[in-house]
């Protein structure tokens, strides 16, 4: 049976004397929780406007992206 790579270990991380192991989901969730985090607070803050980074997402995306349909 074929591994599942989101379960395989990316990374360990030492804290103090205990080793965790982190996946490759958990760490996508983490990334993509603390960029969450980070987008809220600009916006509450008032540094950025909900509009302004909705517009900076579609052109970045645009930049990287070719086909705009998968969005």
């Amino acid at each position: 049976m074929p591994e599942d790579k989101s379960k395989k270990s990316l990374l360990k991380i030492k804290i103090g004397n205990e080793v965790k192991e982190v996946s490759y989901e958990e760490l996508v969730l983490s990334n993509n929780l603390a960029t969450e985090v980070l987008v809220s607070l600009l916006i509450e803050k008032k540094v950025i406007e909900p509009q302004e980074y909705l517009k900076k997402l579609q052109d970045v995306r645009q930049e990287r992206y070719r086909d705009e349909s998968e969005f």
